[in-house]
């Protein structure tokens, strides 16, 4: 699986906290957010949501691991946009849950709120539990089939609620979708000649200048 962690100015300093805690977790890890407080440009939740969104639709990463100073932000953020279904972990129960009954790809932490002694422990107890089970398996066993197939419901009205992604690059303020763009390393990771969607390729490349 490809990880990538987003994080933003406010929890920019928690970011090798989490990197720590991924380590040796078998999977490959994108560090693509703001590895320290105070570089440029400034990553607030709303462009890192936005990252998060574009990355999994592209299929450039499986799973994103973001937050904020409560985690509240960036769960909003994200969800703004189509197929990301995020959930808010604050303990490895959350995890080990949302991984089998919600089946998501994203999830979003407080890195701030609560964030004290041992927390980065947490953090590693927190994905631990996160990639210990399959996901949408259904907990408990006996609600498998209905969860899992309000899970594919709620994929469908994700995409019957949003816009689709050549329209969104297009009609984003400049100050939401520039800033993210333009950070170091994501045009690496996007690889905009690569996209099979020619209207998303040239909206991105109209924008961005790529």
């Amino acid at each position: 699986m490809k990880i990538a962690v987003i994080n933003e100015t406010s929890a920019a300093d928690r970011n090798a906290d989490i990197l720590a805690a991924l380590e040796g977790c078998g999977h490959t890890i994108m560090n693509a957010g703001m590895t320290r407080s105070g570089a440029a440009p400034e990553l607030q939740y709303i462009h890192t949501g936005l990252l998060a969104g574009l990355l999994l639709h592209l299929s450039r990463v499986d799973f994103v691991v973001g937050g904020c100073g409560t985690g509240l932000g960036f769960m909003n953020a994200a969800m703004q946009y189509p197929g990301v279904f995020c959930g808010h972990i604050l303990a490895p129960l959350d995890a080990w849950l949302f991984a089998q009954i919600n089946g998501g790809n994203c999830i979003s932490l407080a890195l701030n709120q609560g964030y004290g002694w041992a927390a980065d422990v947490n953090l590693r107890f927190i994905f631990d539990r996160l990639f210990s089970v399959e996901s949408g398996a259904g907990y408990p066993p006996h609600r498998r089939e209905p969860q899992k197939r309000s899970r594919e419901t709620l994929a469908l009205i994700s995409t019957v609620t949003h816009r689709p992604w050549p329209r969104i690059v297009a009609d984003l303020p400049d100050d939401v979708l520039l800033p993210a763009l333009s950070y170091p390393g994501i045009r690496e990771l996007v690889e905009v000649s690569s996209i099979q969607d020619a209207k998303l390729r040239v909206a991105l490349q109209g924008r961005a200048g790529w």
